[in-house]
């Protein structure tokens, strides 16, 4: 198997500037919008690849991916 290459994405200046000048609000919004795209965009990818699964594992297997597998599927 061949290793990943790894890839570290800077800021570019002008958006970190952007950034800076928003509220803690702003921010929270932001990152709350981007925890929703994140599970959107997952759902999606898990109901095309497990067509068969119903809501609720698929709602385990979002949270599994989301915490990096902290999260125990076993459903006791």
């Amino acid at each position: 198997m061949t290793p990943k290459k790894l890839v570290i994405e800077v800021m570019d200046d002008a958006m970190a500037d952007i950034l800076r000048q928003k509220t803690a609000f702003e921010k929270l919004r932001i990152a709350g919008r981007m925890w929703q795209s994140a599970r959107v965009f997952l759902r999606g990818a898990i109901r095309t690849e497990h067509p068969d699964w119903n809501e609720d594992q698929v709602n385990r297997e979002i949270a599994k991916r989301i915490s990096h597998g902290v999260v125990n599927d076993d459903p006791r």
